[in-house]
């Protein structure tokens, strides 16, 4: 059971608007996830990651923010979570993402997982990705925006399997009509675009792993240079950025008027020269000192010479 939208944004919404009730989103995530469901007037609740990786909520943490959350007239439906995430760069391990799953399936909570960058981990034979579709397949929804990887980023197609379950192609015709509402359909080039990357052809599965490899050195080079100087970053493991808290350097940037992750957002852009978001954008506290830093500003802005560097 499958559909197809331009830009994973668009699905969802769709998915998001066809499920209805509350949204529960790691912290920190992606940008794009919480519009979606403000768009909607939907509630959404940020639930702590673990120390281990972002992409998933805390198991416990989940649990308590769901039982808080009805016990003041919530009704939380929904999680939206990632197996390889963006922020972060890191994937779940298997055993994490078993114990988030559990404790939505415990809450009957219908998940919603994220595999853009699924097929970008840097070291595939170190790093297993297990998604949550894998251990529950009747309760959980797959999409995949192709930009991850495999499509350019100015030719938006995404793709989406519902469970193969009755309540699955009820959620599915939902999500259809909202996208046909929306006139959320692929422009011909771009399905026909998308149906060639599908298909895996070994040109274009050779230049993603040239690609993934290339963001994986600049990765660990950004990681090595960040964690050297006294950030605290998880190791990358998969995409094209990396989450750095810099709380260590509480008292230098508050010395140059940065106290918060806004203005460390403004000092690092202009200091940079590259965008670098503050952790506000991806649900964190505006208080912390964390931004994401990305792999792919540092192949320079001479569009001759990242084509060749990535192919």
């Amino acid at each position: 059971l499958t559909a197809a939208a331009p830009g994973a944004p668009a699905l969802l919404l769709a998915l998001t608007a066809a499920t209805g009730g509350d949204v529960l989103l790691p912290r920190p995530c992606p940008a794009w996830w919480a519009p979606q469901a403000r768009l909607l007037g939907r509630p959404t609740y940020s639930v702590p990651s673990p120390a281990a990786c972002g992409g998933v909520p805390d198991p416990y943490a989940l649990l308590e923010t769901v039982r808080r959350v009805r016990a003041e007239g919530g009704d939380p439906r929904l999680l939206v979570l990632a197996v390889a995430d963006d922020p972060t760069g890191t994937v779940v391990p298997a055993e994490v993402m078993s114990r988030a799953v559990e404790a939505a399936a415990a809450e009957g909570l219908h998940v919603v997982s994220d595999e853009t960058w699924r097929d970008t981990v840097h070291r595939p034979e170190e790093t297993p990705v297990v998604g949550p579709a894998e251990m529950l397949p009747d309760g959980v929804t797959v999409i995949c925006d192709l930009s991850g990887g495999w499509l350019p980023p100015g030719w938006p197609a995404a793709v989406v399997r519902f469970p193969d379950t009755v309540a699955g192609a009820r959620l599915r015709a939902r999500s259809l009509d909202i996208l046909t509402a929306l006139d959320a359909a692929l422009a011909t080039p771009v399905a026909v675009a998308a149906a060639h990357a599908l298909d895996e052809p070994p040109e274009l599965t050779a230049r993603l792993a040239h690609a993934v490899a290339l963001h994986g050195r600049l990765a660990t080079a950004l990681h090595t240079t960040l964690h050297s100087a006294g950030a605290l970053v998880r190791p990358p493991q998969a995409g094209r950025h990396l989450y750095a808290d810099l709380s260590p350097f509480a008292p230098a940037l508050a010395a140059r008027g940065v106290t918060d992750a806004l203005e460390l957002e403004n000092d690092l852009t202009a200091r940079l020269g590259m965008p670098a978001p503050g952790g506000h954008r991806f649900g964190d506290d505006l208080a912390g000192l964390r931004v994401r830093l990305s792999t792919g500003a540092l192949l320079g802005d001479d569009e001759r010479v990242r084509a060749a560097l990535l192919t």
